[in-house]
């Protein structure tokens, strides 16, 4: 790999652009033009779209007729650093160190972006041009739920036309196994506030008389699931696509024993989940109701013997195909209705909504990824779903009218959002072959 690139990666990471928090903002309008100029060095024609919120670096190369147009898109801003005594090395002076780079933003989503940078930067100084029509639509706000991104896709629709949209922003299922992801889950929230009393009152004075607040959520919390970690709510699974047989077979075969690699991972003390279902089955597949936070009471040190008047929690769920969010919420809250103990009153706030996203990996375009990525890493790519939610993938149907390929390169050791977050140079590199490799087959009729 030239010397080059590897300064090129260095610069990238070393600006602080974190997109949801205003110190940054002058920062993420810094690294914003750095890749504008960087995108011109090469031979694009490139500009800085101003949005709401961050902007938007857009570049193409001299369209011509007659080629597929395929959008590769990716995003610049970074997650927040904290916290930061838990880095090894400070989050935004990135460290190379056994082959690996330590930074903030080093797999998600710089590393990757990169990587299909100077894979075109390759192309365009080998050949003069590319063998298809492309975009660069990079994007500041990712982090932050690409508020403003479906307006810059609606306000440029025509000139953005395009075949397929290439996404690395996913991951690889083990080291030097090419992964190319055809599904994602969806994600819709809400937020529940038990109340009992109008102030907090003494335990002792009061208590067997009057509801406890943290009681009664924790008593209407369990009754989500069952025993067997089988979401409990009537009608959850009504809409629920059942998984595919070459699926679940695809999955069984794949190099990589999940439930191992889950614990090493999480170094939980063991799996759970739905009994019928393996662990990818479970996380790729299959949807869930999770409590991400609770609270309510005394938080300090020590005892303070008091009934809390308030107790609140954030749940979100997971959505699979064919679930829809707003009905899934609308079951969640008649379910918490139904459940609620009393001597209590319960306000529930609807919150962010995601959609499901699944793709035929046996298209046209997704044998396509599949070829490129043989011939990248050496390897039969494995195909997969991903338990997260990517939003701006649905958008790209629903506005521009296209499928994605997501062909991530994180690995699942990254630590993406987490302190000492990591990416091989080797990625960086498997990601430039990469890029060369899906633009010659996309280019194919």
């Amino acid at each position: 790999m030239r010397d080059t690139y590897l300064d090129d990666y260095l610069s990238f990471l070393r600006f602080p652009s974190v997109s949801t928090d205003d110190q940054f903002k002058g920062k993420v309008n810094d690294c914003a033009q750095w890749l504008v100029k960087k995108l011109e060095g090469i031979g694009l024609e490139t500009k800085l779209v101003p949005t709401a919120g961050h902007p938007v670096v857009w570049a193409r190369n001299k369209h011509q007729p007659g080629r597929r147009s395929v959008m590769i898109y990716g995003h610049y801003d970074v997650q927040p650093p904290d916290p930061l005594e838990l880095w090894e090395s400070p989050p935004f002076e990135p460290v190379l160190k056994d082959g690996y780079v330590f930074a903030r933003g080093a797999t998600d989503n710089k590393g990757q972006i990169l990587s299909h940078i100077l894979g075109v930067q390759e192309a365009m100084e080998q050949n003069g041009d590319l063998p298809v029509n492309l975009h660069f639509v990079i994007e500041g706000e990712e982090e932050i739920g690409s508020g403003n991104l479906p307006k810059f896709l609606s306000d440029n629709r025509e000139a953005l036309k395009c075949d397929v949209a290439v996404v690395s922003d996913t991951g690889m299922v083990a080291r030097g196994v090419p992964t190319l992801s055809y599904g994602l889950r969806g994600v819709t929230a809400l937020e529940i506030k038990i109340t009992g009393a109008k102030m907090d009152l003494h335990s002792g004075v009061f208590g067997g008389a009057v509801a406890n607040p943290i009681t009664a959520l924790a008593r209407l919390l369990a009754t989500l699931h069952d025993e067997n970690g089988h979401v409990a709510i009537e009608g959850f699974y009504d809409k629920v696509k059942p998984l595919e047989d070459w699926e679940r077979k695809a999955w069984r075969e794949l190099p990589i024993d999940g439930d191992k690699a889950i614990l090493d991972e999480t170094r939980a003390p063991g799996l759970f989940g739905e009994s019928a279902y393996s662990t990818f089955e479970r996380i790729w597949g299959r949807p869930t109701a999770e409590i991400n936070g609770i609270g309510g009471g005394y938080q300090g040190m020590g005892t303070k013997t008091v009934i809390a008047s308030h107790a609140m929690a954030k749940l979100t769920f997971r959505l699979v195909p064919n679930q829809e969010g707003d009905e899934i919420l609308a079951l969640a809250e008649r379910h918490l209705k139904k459940h609620l103990p009393p001597g209590v009153t319960m306000e529930i706030t609807r919150g962010h909504s995601g959609p499901w996203y699944l793709t035929d990996p046996h298209s046209d375009v997704g044998q396509a990824a599949q070829r490129a990525l043989r011939e990248a890493f050496g390897k039969d790519p494995a195909m997969i779903r991903e338990g997260g939610s990517i939003p701006i993938v649905s958008q790209f149907r629903d506005i521009l009218g296209v499928e994605t390929l997501l062909m991530g390169l994180a690995l699942p050791d990254c630590r993406a959002h987490s302190p000492n977050e990591n990416f091989p140079l080797e990625n960086l590199e498997g990601g430039i072959r990469l890029n060369k490799a899906v633009l010659a087959e996309l280019a194919k009729k």
